[in-house]
């Protein structure tokens, strides 16, 4: 059996965590601390993240996109694919070993997304910029961590909190939506979801194809802003 190759290793800023890169062969994983974070044979539901939450964006101008973690680029690539040419798609990314590896080691795997002219990548913690923007957003897609149980780095608790919830609504354009993707259901996070006035619905994605591989969760939650529903009927 081929062994593994390490290819890199980086310290999360402001943590404790180590973040590595490891090649076997034709296959490519992120770890954190050991613990498997994603591999690029199982990034379809990555895909239907970006998929889900950016429906109906590719008519819309000027189209703002915030995603929460850059991993191997594949959220980022799946959304360039459906917002328009004068989109912007911003990916907030705390570790820069983090993008040159996407930008030299494993660009390739998800069609180099970030030689794109509409993406741009934010070396800032996700929290930061959305407390700093106000209605910016008609998509945020966090695929932050493993999801609301923040199993390998304990500081994205706060973005799947009441306080986090709340200040991502903010940032929010009206009508905008938060995509969440997540390795497993949790019915108490739904329920902070629409604590923090959000409209939820909870898509089943496989992790390999349509049909093959685990599944995985991806929650689109809508601003329940009564105003732009109304507009939206009258058209």
């Amino acid at each position: 059996m081929i062994p593994w190759e390490l290819l890199g290793n980086a310290r999360v800023p402001g943590g404790t965590e180590e973040i590595s890169l490891h090649r076997r062969g034709s296959e490519y994983v992120i770890k954190v601390d050991g613990h498997l974070l994603m591999t690029n044979l199982t990034h379809s539901s990555e895909d239907s993240l970006s998929e889900l939450g950016c429906a109906g964006l590719a008519t819309v101008r000027r189209a703002s996109v915030l995603i929460g973690g850059l991993g191997m680029g594949y959220t980022l690539a799946a959304a360039l694919k459906r917002v328009g040419p004068d989109a912007r798609v911003h990916v907030c990314e705390l570790v820069p070993e983090v993008v040159a590896w996407n930008l030299d080691l494993i660009g390739h795997l998800a069609g180099n997304p970030l030689a794109d002219k509409r993406a741009a990548v934010l070396q800032r913690d996700i929290a930061d910029v959305l407390r700093a923007e106000k209605g910016a957003y008609d998509a945020i897609l966090q695929d932050v961590d493993n999801g609301p149980e923040g199993l390998t780095v304990k500081a994205n608790d706060w973005l799947y909190g009441e306080e986090g919830l709340a200040v991502a609504a903010a940032a929010l354009r009206p009508g905008g939506t938060l995509a969440l993707w997540s390795a497993r259901p949790n019915k108490p996070f739904v329920k902070r979801l629409r604590k923090a006035g959000f409209e939820v619905s909870e898509v089943v994605a496989r992790s390999r194809n349509q049909h093959r591989g685990a599944h995985h969760i991806v929650w689109l939650a809508r601003r329940n802003d009564p105003t732009f529903r109304r507009n939206k009927e009258s058209q």
